[in-house]
């Protein structure tokens, strides 16, 4: 894989992300520490779709007709193997491997400036501007056609989605000739 067309500090940043990514995936195959999810079910720290705050000033992301939907991107399951983590993704998430699709989510730049065209999509609000806010199954790499100005705000891109099977950033989805556009309502 080419090396991103970017800056020093934002490849630092990719490398950091990654190997905050695979830690997180590895986490799942350890005995780390659990918090409770909705329905009580306790999912490891670092893994699964993200932990939306209550007392986030952001409002969760809702099921919207035609947008890919983060349940079916984080239905996907782990095994551990040596020290990698190998994705195993039920038929809806295969079904959409080299398909265009919409998916919205809550921006990570990965690039210096106001203007991003390679970032991550959350399935949940970022807390925190040094924390990755879930697990690989929580998050989609974009790269855009065209600039996306950041936001806090939830952004829409469609693109040509790729499901990953052995990332070497630990990543499990990407979407590629995204562009932007309107978040339906919600």
């Amino acid at each position: 894989m080419p090396s991103p067309p970017f800056g020093r500090a934002a490849r630092a940043a990719t490398a950091a992300m990654a190997a905050v990514l695979a830690l997180s995936g590895l986490a799942l195959a350890t005995s780390t520490p659990a918090r409770a999810q909705a329905g009580g079910a306790a999912v490891p720290m670092g893994s699964g779709p993200g932990y939306h705050d209550p007392r986030s000033p952001f409002k969760p992301l809702q099921e919207i007709d035609g947008v890919v939907s983060w349940k079916l991107l984080s239905s996907v399951t782990v095994k551990a193997d040596k020290s990698k983590v190998i994705p195993s993704y039920p038929a809806g998430v295969l079904a959409l491997d080299k398909r265009t699709v919409k998916v919205q989510g809550f921006m990570m730049p990965l690039e210096p400036g106001d203007k991003q065209s390679h970032f991550l999509l959350s399935s949940v609000p970022t807390s925190c501007s040094f924390c990755v806010p879930a697990g690989p199954e929580g998050l989609v790499e974009v790269r855009s056609s065209k600039p996306v100005r950041y936001t806090l705000d939830v952004v829409t891109v469609e693109g040509q989605m790729t499901v990953l099977n052995d990332d070497p950033y630990g990543m499990f989805y990407r979407v590629t000739q995204a562009v932007q556009t309107a978040t339906p309502a919600r």
